[in-house]
């Protein structure tokens, strides 16, 4: 953890926060500090500051906070992800927070299993774990939004095409002719299929909503090589 998450229940007065959750788990088994110590805290969705510890025992933790700094700039990429294993997705989600990426689609496609869809990891709570543990990782205050979209057809007909519009649109797909751009400076929506790859329907579907099919080499990635490394090489 390289950052406090604060959110507005934890203040209890105008600048001063009281913690007695995971949060205060951590820093004393991990952080170890005392009275006077500061620590690097940022409020969800607001600026970064500092916390002065001014009470701490093994029940709870009180700071009085000066949130002054604003949070690192957001990646201008939209993930499109066709669900992953449930183990996966879990992690996909914190490294993706952790580089910036502040709006993901969970997408349906062909490969992916049904009973995926029925995972407690995608209950709201879940997936707000994952995305705090990613914010904290890279010292960022500023949520993504995660959408749901179970189904690909209606997704790729009514959404995709205002989505789309004034961006670079690509598919990450193993057969595609064009490696994956580099350095881009504009706004990029990125879809990766499941393992194996979306299905040609799928991707004919989504090259028709103006997406071009690109490749990041002669080496099959796994999903969670393949979205940190295609992130990357993007920005």
């Amino acid at each position: 953890m390289n950052l406090i998450l604060l959110f507005n229940d934890d203040f209890i007065d105008e600048n001063k926060v009281r913690l007695d959750d995971r949060r205060l788990r951590h820093v004393l088994e991990v952080q170890r500090p005392v009275k006077g110590d500061e620590l690097r805290v940022g409020l969800a969705g607001g600026l970064l500051g500092s916390g002065c510890i001014t009470s701490l025992n093994d029940t709870s933790l009180e700071m009085e906070v000066s949130l002054l700094d604003t949070p690192p700039s957001p990646l201008p990429l939209t993930l499109i992800l066709a669900l992953p294993r449930p183990k996966v997705l879990r992690r996909t989600l914190l490294s993706v927070t952790a580089m910036g990426v502040k709006r993901i689609v969970l997408l349906n496609s062909f490969r992916v299993e049904k009973s995926f869809w029925q995972s407690p990891v995608l209950k709201p709570e879940n997936i707000q774990r994952q995305l705090i543990l990613g914010l904290e990782q890279a010292r960022d205050t500023i949520l993504p939004e995660v959408l749901l979209k179970p189904y690909f057809k209606p997704f790729a007909e009514d959404e995709l095409p205002s989505i789309v519009k004034d961006t670079l649109a690509l598919i990450a797909h193993p057969t595609a002719q064009e490696q994956c751009p580099r350095d881009v400076r504009q706004p990029v929506i990125l879809a990766i299929g499941p393992e194996g790859g979306f299905i040609p329907y799928e991707v004919e579907k989504l090259i028709s909503c103006s997406f071009h099919a690109v490749h990041l080499g002669e080496r099959i990635l796994n999903i969670e090589a393949a979205v940190p490394s295609l992130i990357s090489r993007l920005f």
